[in-house]
């Protein structure tokens, strides 16, 4: 990637419903270049898609509970394949320690929350979670 690449990546990291025109300006391209500068970062997964980021408020409404996995870790494949086709998982991360896993997830409401924490508990592999419900959000970088 050059700085022309990183300045895109950049721009779309701030809005990446930005038009192809609108960002070839503020990129300082033609808009031919920009699509094929496009392309190019899409095929070699510099790009892996774009997603739409919920304003504050879509957040503030949502349940973020981080949840720490116990779990049999020849399993790890089968758990992560089945808590991957869970939409309310928004991340999953390796770590070491006492816990395996370290999820992510984001409810509507509590009793949506206990349903998807028994969902986990039942997958089989994991031998136990412990569950940590965000109650305030004092610094977020966006990252």
């Amino acid at each position: 990637m050059d700085d022309k690449d990183k300045q895109i990546v950049s721009l779309l990291t701030q809005n990446a419903r930005l038009p192809v025109a609108t960002l070839a300006k503020r990129a300082g391209l033609a808009r031919s270049t920009l699509q094929a500068r496009l392309d190019r970062l899409e095929t070699t997964g510099v790009i892996a898609g774009y997603t739409l980021r919920l304003g504050a408020e879509a957040r503030a409404r949502r349940i973020r509970t981080t949840v720490l996995l116990v779990i049999d870790l020849r399993s790890q494949p089968a758990i992560v394949s089945r808590l991957k086709a869970m939409p309310e998982v928004e991340t999953v991360h390796t770590t070491s320690g006492r816990f395996d896993l370290i999820l992510g997830l984001a409810t509507a409401t509590t009793d949506a929350l206990d349903t998807l924490l028994d969902r986990i508990g039942e997958i089989p592999g994991v031998r136990s979670t412990e569950s940590l419900i965000h109650l305030a959000t004092k610094i977020d970088r966006g990252l």
